[in-house]
């Protein structure tokens, strides 16, 4: 081949590289990109096999009706398995990517990358996990917990508490069971300092990972604590044996609370079925159940498709739990993309996008959220479930109670 044939050819195939990426460049013009981690294949499979797929259905659900002003919602969904180095790789690979902002998925992984989101400006949601410190804008401005933190969710659980057992708790006997990582350490400043305003004792119990035995905890606290309340903070395959290990020990499921990532009808169904787990309470921070009218949206999509609703929609919890972390992300692209003219926002004006969003439930299914530069949790609220007659039935309306002690924890954390 001869040298021109050479500088031929080279053109060619340039200009077909420089028409391809200038066709993928206007392919992507009017493309929000969004990183979101999950785990499919990890620790908390049981919850990621879910609440991920509930994701891309919104996104799917909004761009079926145009997007956003006409740009698409491109989700980016990586598999970290629970694992830190694996999140941190997702991370890099998404923020290479040009992500607008991500979603994290698990405590140990948010802790981790923190302080990259903090030098690279990424705003970042982690709904009902993480840094229960970063409800605090001003402290981590690019963190959006966007749910009740574990700090929340222990005073919750501590009320209830209180309410089942006649208003009182001084000289009262709660256990709390927890997955021994820096999760399930992480309400423990709550429990303290509502046992000292309380005036209530506490045992602490911790389950080594992955949690498929109890045995000795279950004996422990049936057999020799004897306490008035147990609070359960579980997940992954943990919730299923407590339960199966309360009921087997007589120990009554009444008094017995699951926060959030112990409360999905997969925890249920994994305990041996609805009547096993029969007076079990769960804490949820968004609706459980299917009467929700963005529900009724994604199964009337597929409908349209020829296609049956998904399988994840029958796990009501987890599913949710998808729908509320991507609508939040949605409405803070709605935000983001008023305050810059229409034009693709930048992180920033997306992390100001969040900083915007009021009185946010999504047709009852999310609580009243409104999150502002110092609130990136909105509020704290969750609701409380029972199980009666095979479902989950609603205890309380929207609560977030011991506020005044939340954010008195939150002002003295270090």
């Amino acid at each position: 081949m001869t040298t021109r044939s050479r500088s031929v050819l080279t053109l060619a195939a340039g200009m077909a590289v420089g028409l391809a990426y200038a066709g993928s460049a206007m392919a992507d013009d009017k493309v929000l990109l969004i990183g979101d981690q999950c785990d499919r294949t990890g620790a908390t499979q049981i919850v990621g096999t879910v609440l991920c797929p509930a994701m891309q259905d919104y996104y799917k659900l909004v761009n079926s009706k145009g997007g956003i002003d006409g740009w698409t919602i491109k989700g980016d969904e990586i598999d970290n398995g629970y694992k830190v180095p694996e999140a941190i790789e997702a991370y890099e690979r998404q923020k290479q990517m040009g992500a607008l902002m991500m979603t994290f998925y698990g405590t140990p992984q948010t802790v981790a990358l923190n302080a990259r989101i903090e030098q690279d400006k990424i705003p970042t949601t982690s709904p009902g996990f993480g840094i229960s410190a970063a409800a605090d804008g001003t402290r981590f401005p690019y963190l959006f917990p966007i749910a009740a933190t574990y700090w929340s969710q222990g005073a919750a659980a501590i009320q209830f508490a209180k309410d089942q057992l006649g208003g009182d708790l001084k000289g009262k006997k709660i256990a709390y069971v927890y997955y021994d990582n820096p999760a399930g350490k992480e309400p423990m400043p709550i429990l303290e300092a509502l046992q000292k305003q309380e005036g209530f004792e506490l045992r602490t119990f911790a389950v080594p990972p992955p949690g498929v035995e109890m045995g000795a905890q279950i004996i422990d606290i049936t057999q020799r604590y004897h306490p008035d309340f147990v609070i359960d903070h579980l997940f992954g395959r943990s919730p299923s044996v407590a339960i199966k290990g309360y009921k087997g020990a007589g120990y009554p499921l009444k008094k017995v609370l699951g926060l959030v990532w112990a409360s999905a009808e997969a925890d249920i169904l994994a305990a041996g079925g609805w009547s096993v787990a029969e007076g079990y309470n769960t804490l949820q921070f968004a609706g459980a159940g299917d009467d929700y009218p963005v529900r009724q949206e994604i199964k009337e999509m597929y409908k349209k498709e020829g296609k049956e609703p998904p399988k994840e929609m029958a796990d009501t919890v987890a599913y949710n739990r998808g729908l509320l972390q991507a609508a939040v992300q949605v409405e803070a692209l709605k935000n983001a993309l008023k305050i810059s003219g229409g034009q693709k926002p930048t992180t920033e004006q997306v992390k100001a996008g969040f900083e915007q969003i009021k009185d946010f439930t999504l047709g009852g299914l999310v609580p009243p959220l409104q999150i502002t530069a110092t609130d990136h949790e909105g509020g704290g609220w969750v609701q409380i479930f029972g199980v009666h007659d095979g479902k989950f039935v609603k205890e309380t309306e929207w609560i977030h109670p011991y506020r005044d002690v939340v954010e008195n924890v939150l002002k003295t954390a270090e």
